[in-house]
């Protein structure tokens, strides 16, 4: 591939501003000192810049704890998931794997890898996604066994069999998981049974669990083995 796409896939910056690097003499490919950005490197190439390596990477997954009133957009008037990253991730055009309400918190993955986030989301692979949510009123038994069956959650659309469970002690809780992603599925869910949610939160999407040790608004990478588990669950 060309110089400047290896590093701007690798978030060095964006392609205009590569060609100033590089004809800079700042770039080295093998120990040469290159000043074309067209010229031809391989991934397993050693490319230096500044004299720091520069290892490549084409995909980018980030697991982020989504807070509250922001939208899991990549362009809005509002703020968005992408407005809470820092500056070094900018240039791999992330976006977010689906949708949580602007009110909704917990997991979304980000990532730059369309076919992934196609499968995590598509009917057909039945990604699990877990949610916790409180309500405005006890749930009751027969809540469970609708779930089981599906939903008419309106507008003509029937959510497919789901997960229910309420905590023992204060049914107000719940944990549900649904293998889909309807437009504001879990609250239209709950509503079709006399409930309405009044906190929701996301804590699993494909097996991966959010991790306690990010406050909300903050983000982490994802480990080789999670990135792993995801592709497994998928069939990439």
């Amino acid at each position: 591939m060309r110089l400047d796409k290896f590093l701007a896939d690798c978030g060095v910056g964006s392609r205009s501003e590569l060609k100033k690097i590089i004809a800079s003499g700042r770039v080295c490919v093998d120990g040469t000192v290159c000043r074309s950005p067209k010229t031809s490197v391989e991934e397993t190439d050693t490319v230096l810049l500044d004299g720091q390596s520069i290892a490549y990477r084409k995909y980018v997954y980030l697991m982020m704890n989504k807070p509250g009133g922001v939208l899991s957009a990549t362009r809005d008037k509002q703020k968005t998931v992408l407005d809470l990253l820092g500056e070094e991730w900018k240039h791999f055009d992330l976006f977010p794997v689906g949708r949580l309400d602007k009110d909704t918190v917990g997991l979304l993955l980000l990532t730059n890898h369309g076919e992934l986030a196609h499968r995590l989301l598509s009917p057909t692979y039945k990604v699990p996604k877990v949610y916790e949510a409180v309500l405005d009123k006890e749930g009751e038994e027969k809540d469970v066994e609708a779930f089981l069956q599906g939903i008419d959650i309106g507008g003509g659309e029937v959510a497919r069999p789901a997960k229910l469970s309420y905590d023992a002690t204060d049914k107000t809780k719940a944990v549900v998981t649904i293998a889909e992603g309807k437009f504001h599925q879990v609250k239209r869910m709950f509503h079709a049974v006399g409930k309405e949610v009044v906190f929701l939160k996301r804590v699993c999407f494909g097996g991966l669990m959010l991790d306690e040790a990010l406050e909300e608004g903050t983000y982490r990478e994802l480990s080789e083995k999670e990135v792993h588990a995801l592709f497994e669950k998928t069939n990439l």
